[in-house]
């Protein structure tokens, strides 16, 4: 499985070389771009939202499912810090399962 996290295209750094500077809620990044670059080129991809996957812009995507994707995750940080809390507390008290 694989996991594309959601970054807007804010930069070109590199047009030859086809890459890309994304925003991903607020860390900036070097990306590839070249699956995402059209007949125009890379400078009509500033702006976009693309999914991110190993430092490649694998896919665009529409503002509304970047935000939604976004929101996801950020909820399962949350649950997952959550988890993390319950199961430090179990250790603290003897009680965590094997």
């Amino acid at each position: 499985m694989c996991l594309g996290i959601p970054g807007q295209i804010v930069e070109i750094a590199d047009a030859e070389t086809l890459m890309g500077v994304v925003d991903v809620s607020g860390v900036r990044r070097k990306v590839n771009l070249a699956c995402v670059v059209g007949e125009g080129g890379p400078d009509g991809l500033v702006g976009e939202w693309v999914l991110v996957h190993v430092g490649f812009a694998m896919s665009r995507i529409d503002p509304a499912e970047a935000a939604e994707t976004l929101r996801a995750l950020e909820q399962l940080g949350e649950a997952m810090e959550e988890i993390e809390k319950i199961r430090a507390a179990e250790e603290m008290l003897g009680e965590a399962a094997p």
